[in-house]
């Protein structure tokens, strides 16, 4: 069974938006983007590598996919696995796309990914795509975090757990915190969320 792991660049308060660069999600007026850059260091380096560089299908919303395919077809040199990977992605009004190999998925989205994990292959890694990913949570697809939570906070903007967050356990994984204070922790779903017994 293949697993949605969702891999996620977060300020302390919880936003994900416009992380990339000044012009990579202006929407609701968001005047941060490019956030990440300033807490560079090898740590966080290596660890985005390690991820770029295992077996995985996309799984992205529109905006995301529209955000990355004019740049990475242009850009394997840096990822090649991405212009390799199957790019799942949920829209209801695109159904082809240049930036091959792609499958659009539209209509009932917990539905079709919940019928993906069941298929082989490899796991399903998710980026950006806010509001795909309240879907997911919203249907309690998603198996694993993997998060880069950074020392700052925005105030506004989109962010992680939102709308589609449910009641739900995680175990960590994996943790270390990089030189300019990133905290990387892994997590994967644990079951249902227990409370104390008076």
């Amino acid at each position: 069974m293949r697993k949605v792991i969702v891999i996620s660049h977060i300020t302390l308060d919880g936003v994900m938006q416009g992380m990339g660069g000044p012009q990579e999600d202006t929407s609701g007026g968001f005047a941060y983007g490019g956030w990440v850059s300033p807490y560079a260091d090898e740590v966080v380096g290596a660890v985005i590598r390690r991820e770029m560089n295992m077996p995985f299908d996309l799984l992205i919303g529109r905006k995301t996919f529209d955000i990355w395919a004019p740049y990475w077809p242009k850009h394997g040199d840096i990822w090649p696995a991405v212009n390799k990977a199957t790019k799942y992605v949920a829209s209801n009004t695109m159904t082809s796309h240049e930036w091959q190999p792609t499958v659009f998925m539209g209509g009932d989205i917990a539905a079709k990914v919940s019928q993906l994990k069941q298929q082989l292959g490899p796991n399903l890694h998710v980026y950006g795509s806010g509001n795909l990913l309240q879907t997911l949570m919203k249907h309690d697809l998603v198996d694993e975090l993997w998060l880069k939570i950074y020392p700052l906070t925005l105030g506004g903007g989109k962010r992680l757990f939102a709308d589609g967050t449910i009641p739900a356990a995680f175990k960590l994984t994996e943790s270390k915190v990089s030189p300019k204070g990133v905290i990387i922790a892994n997590y994967v779903r644990a079951g249902a969320v227990t409370t104390r017994q008076c």
